[in-house]
């Protein structure tokens, strides 16, 4: 029994004393900007990784504004033969909200791409900042790696949290590259706009947002312009959509934010000012989700369906008009509300941003068939 004993103490001091020699190691620090950030619209942003023109400010309502702060869909791709893989960045609020988890509101994910178009969740950082002032998470998503060749990453930013700065942690001596640019193709380009529904609320992780599940199986770059509480079909976004000069598809989705009148009012005038700027870019105009208490609240049971009829009233007069490249999808199996797609009766679980994705993904894979 000592000698068990014995054994199993030199054990453990064994593989302390590789513990603390792996993490004794030099780190290199690499500015995700002198990587390759994807998912962003506008290069003219307030801050590196906000997502919507400075120039909108004095435009837009203030909660409209704040929200637009939030990185969610933004990205970084790369490609290193590092030992090790982390992360550091320093959040602009570190907000906390009732019905989402940390690691999806301010957390990252960490991806590996497998070839043929297979990306694989390597580890979520647990978003722990080092004090209130400074906002900083620092976290190493996965060691003991393949040093011998080049393999491919990417690091999705939080959901609902602003980033100032991000860095990725690799072994002092590893090569790092921007990776190869057809794996996420910057060539193809969709502009997402929605709500907080399309914005990740509630993901439990940041990789499991609709938008950056389509990215990742359509392979292209899709910009998430998800406001929560503000998809109100605000003009001055659709002009300033309509300038995103590389816009290959546009998905509209506004719905949930929306009352009846708004969805029967604003409708037609905020689709047309994209469709009168980008007359050869295909809309997809996406209806609002049946919420699983529209099922026993008689109010909301009427209310919900009246707001889809108006809007897609509104569609079928743009469709009459000009019947090319404008695409309707139903709320039929959007989100996975018959599987307990919601975390609150609205915001949806990742069983229901799987339903989201996988309804709209082949709709948008045909429509970019045809646009190539």
């Amino acid at each position: 029994m000592k000698n068990i004993l014995a054994m199993a103490l030199v054990l453990a001091a064994a593989g302390t004393a590789a513990h603390a020699a792996e993490e004794e190691k030099p780190w290199r620090y690499v500015d995700a900007r002198e990587l390759r950030v994807i998912n962003k619209g506008w290069d003219n942003t307030l801050r590196p990784y906000t997502r919507i023109p400075a120039n909108l400010a004095d435009s837009v309502r203030p909660e409209l504004w704040e929200r637009s702060q939030c990185s969610t869909g933004i990205a970084v791709r790369f490609a290193t033969n590092s030992s090790r893989i982390g992360v550091r960045y320093q959040l602009l609020w570190d907000t906390h909200m009732l019905h989402m988890a940390d690691t999806g509101l301010k957390g990252t994910d960490l991806y590996v791409f497998e070839g043929d178009s297979v990306w694989r969740h390597a580890n979520t950082n647990r978003p722990r900042v080092n004090n209130k002032e400074e906002k900083i998470c620092e976290a190493t998503y996965v060691s003991n790696l393949d040093t011998t060749r080049m393999t491919e990453y990417m690091v999705y930013f939080p959901l609902y949290d602003g980033v100032n700065s991000l860095e990725i942690k690799v072994d002092s001596a590893a090569t790092i590259t921007s990776g190869n640019p057809a794996v996420i193709d910057g060539d193809t380009k969709i502009v997402a706009y929605g709500t907080s529904i399309l914005q990740g609320g509630c993901a439990s992780r940041t990789g499991m947002a609709a938008t950056n599940i389509i990215s990742r199986e359509l392979n292209c770059e899709v910009v998430n312009i998800g406001i929560s509480g503000e998809g109100k079909m605000d003009p001055c976004m659709a002009r300033a959509m309509a300038q995103i000069p590389d816009a290959d598809l546009y998905i509209i989705d506004p719905v949930p934010n929306c009352t009846e009148m708004m969805c029967d009012t604003l409708t037609y005038d905020f689709v047309n000012i994209l469709r009168k700027a980008k007359p050869d870019v295909p809309v997809v105009m996406v209806e609002g989700p049946i919420y699983p208490y529209a099922r026993y609240d008689s109010f909301f049971g009427r209310y919900l369906p009246a707001k889809n009829a108006a809007f897609h009233r509104n569609y079928l007069r743009l469709k009459a008009e000009n019947p090319e490249g404008l695409y309707y999808v139903t709320s039929e199996n959007l989100d996975g509300i018959e599987d307990d797609g919601t975390v609150d009766g609205i915001h949806l679980t990742d069983l229901g941003f799987r339903h989201y994705a996988d309804k709209l993904t082949p709709i948008l894979r045909d429509i970019l068939s045809r646009k190539r």
